[in-house]
């Protein structure tokens, strides 16, 4: 049953929205405009908000529906949800369905949260928003959000939060190397929705 959790979770975390959303709704392969990346920053730039907001809640709830899913099957007592949530993350990383190339794991990530602790879930909501506000950077946001979220999982004693929230926040910064060197040259776009004027 664990091979089998493990592997729907991958499955769930591989389903490429952004890809899905760009070519039905848009005619547009989003694999080909912006970052190149399968996740909602990209599709917010390339696609708009509408499209950005689909992306990005439909790649949250595939995080929360696999971390959900040894409750759903009656397994909570053998499986550890974050565990399996895991597999759901590295599916959106490396999707099957897309070639393998997938998105930088911050929305599935916070939906494997949203199903195991909905407080720190919404913690790291305000953390990032709040970055973003002064920021206006994505990914400087996310990676800030992962880190705030290691310090809360410390106060709480448990073990596997403690380890997986270190493990996906450490994989997110991961993901976000190339855009740690950008914001050090200050070539690294910042959103413009938050602001009244906009930039060009």
């Amino acid at each position: 049953m664990t091979v089998f959790l493990v592997i729907l979770a991958y499955l769930l975390g591989s389903i490429p929205f952004a890809l899905i959303v760009g070519k039905i709704g848009y005619g547009i392969d989003i694999r080909e405009h912006g970052s190149g990346n399968l996740g909602g920053t990209n599709t917010f730039r390339v696609l708009g908000k509408k499209a950005g907001l689909i992306v990005t809640s439909a790649d949250i709830l595939k995080g929360t529906l696999a971390a959900s899913l040894p409750l759903i099957f009656g397994q909570e007592d053998l499986i550890h949800p974050l565990l399996i949530g895991i597999a759901a993350v590295i599916g959106h990383t490396y999707p099957i369905f897309a070639k393998f190339k997938g998105g930088k794991a911050v929305a599935t990530s916070a939906g494997v949260l949203l199903a195991y602790s909905p407080l720190l879930f919404i913690i790291l909501i305000l953390s990032f928003f709040v970055s973003l506000f002064i920021s206006k950077y994505v990914s400087l946001s996310s990676m800030i959000a992962g880190i705030i979220g290691i310090i809360y999982s410390l106060f709480t004693g448990d073990i596997p939060l403690i380890i997986v929230i270190s493990l996906l926040a450490s994989f997110v910064i991961y993901r976000h190397r190339s855009n740690i060197s950008r914001i050090i040259n200050r070539t690294e776009p910042k959103i413009t929705w938050m602001s009244k004027k906009k930039s060009s």
